[in-house]
């Protein structure tokens, strides 16, 4: 089965996400230049670099919630399914 990185962004308080993005991936090296502005903001806020992830997790790496991060702008939450 084909691991699935998860992008969910969420507004403070907010319990389901404004914005939720999947990228297999077996294409994140691809998908990372499709991703839409405001999550590629998120990230580079977070100083989290999509690619350093592809390169982890070549191998099988470990599934669930890798991050979240909150501010007092919104919560970032990525995940591997």
């Amino acid at each position: 089965m084909m691991q699935t990185l998860k992008l969910h962004i969420y507004r403070p308080g907010k319990t389901e996400p404004e914005t939720k993005i999947s990228i297999p991936l077996s294409v994140l090296h691809i998908s990372e230049k499709l991703l839409p502005k405001r999550a590629k903001e998120s990230l580079d806020k977070e100083g989290i670099d999509l690619s350093e992830l592809g390169s982890l997790f070549a191998k099988q790496g470990p599934k669930g919630k890798l991050i979240e991060v909150e501010n007092a702008t919104e919560r970032l939450v990525i995940i591997v399914e």
